[in-house]
C-alpha cells in the first residue's frame, strides 16, 4: 500500500510542520511524514500509509513525525525552510511558499473529511502548536509559526488559527 492511499480509519488529528530542508524529497522525510508539499505545491506521498498510525505502532513502519503523538496522528509537511533561524529570524534559502501553503490547506481539508478529522485547535495544529495546545512536550519546535507575508514569526496558536481557517475555507469551496 503506498503512503498516499486515503482510506477511512480512526484517525484523531492532523499535525502541520515544515521538514527545515532543501527543495527535494529525501528518505528522512518520506519516512518521517505521510504527505510531503514541495515549493512549487505538488504533494508527495511518504512511504507509510496513514494506516500505519494506528497503534501497536511497529518501529520503522509508521511516520514518526511528532514526538510522542504519532498514535492515531496524521503527519503533513512542507519541505523547506533549510537554513531558517527563528532568532534573530531568518527565511534562510528555501522559505515556504503562498502556493505550498495553498496546497497544505487543500490537502488537510480534504484529509479531515476522509478522515473524519474536525478543523479544531485540538485536532489539526501545527508542530509549534502541539506542547502549549495538547500539553505533549516537544523539542524546541517552531513549525509552523510564520507564513509568507509575515515579516518574523507569531504565536503558534494564532499562525494555526490563519491555517484552520484557510482550511475550512477549502471546506467550504472558497
Amino acid at each position: 500500500m503506498s503512503g498516499g492511499k486515503l482510506i477511512k480509519g480512526p484517525m484523531e488529528r492532523i499535525v502541520l510542520h515544515w521538514t527545515a530542508g532543501a527543495d527535494g524529497v529525501n528518505d528522512i522525510e518520506s519516512d518521517a511524514y505521510h504527505f510531503i508539499v514541495s515549493r512549487d505545491g505538488t504533494v508527495t506521498p511518504g512511504k507509510d500509509p496513514v494506516e500505519a498510525n494506528i497503534p501497536p505502532l511497529a518501529p520503522g513502519q509508521y511516520a514518526a513525525h511528532t514526538w510522542n503523538l504519532n498514535s492515531y496522528s496524521i503527519g503533513i509537511t512542507l519541505d523547506a525552510m533549510a537554513g531558517a533561524t527563528e532568532r534573530p529570524f531568518s527565511w534562510g534559502r528555501y522559505p515556504i511558499t503562498k502556493v505550498q501553503v495553498d496546497a497544505l490547506c487543500k490537502l488537510t481539508a480534504a484529509l479531515s473529511v476522509q478522515y473524519g478529522v474536525p478543523v479544531t485547535r485540538e485536532t489539526i495544529l501545527t508542530h509549534a502548536e502541539v506542547q502549549p495546545t495538547l500539553g505533549v512536550r516537544q523539542r524546541f519546535k517552531w513549525d509552523i509559526t510564520v507564513l509568507p507575508g509575515m515579516e518574523k514569526p507569531g504565536d503558534p496558536v494564532e499562525v494555526g488559527d490563519i491555517l484552520r481557517e484557510q482550511i475550512k475555507k477549502n471546506l467550504r469551496g472558497k
